[in-house]
């Protein structure tokens, strides 16, 4: 599996960072079940994928990090999951 610099990681997404060699975003929601109905919904999908986030939930907020582990690096998995992450939270209101 090819590794990607944290450049081509980065290019074509909106609001992800780099944050320990890691592709780091904060989502902010309404309230609590919106940001727990966010992780709910995308939990199918990141199954599906067999490619699980570093993740947290403190009410209104979700704290994603992504990092392909067998790889040792940020492969094209992170950034799929990070797009699919995004258009989750825009159909939740997320910020």
């Amino acid at each position: 599996m090819k590794t990607l610099t944290p450049e081509e990681a980065l290019a074509g997404l909106s609001g992800w960072t780099i944050r320990d060699g890691k592709l780091h975003r904060e989502y902010r929601f309404a309230d609590f079940v919106n940001a727990f109905g966010f992780m709910a919904t995308a939990a199918i999908a990141i199954e599906a994928r067999n490619h699980h986030p570093e993740w947290s939930n403190v009410y209104n907020r979700v704290t994603v990090d992504l990092w392909t582990h067998d790889a040792g690096g940020l492969t094209a998995k992170d950034v799929d999951l990070a797009k699919l992450l995004d258009g989750l939270a825009a159909k939740l209101g997320a910020e």
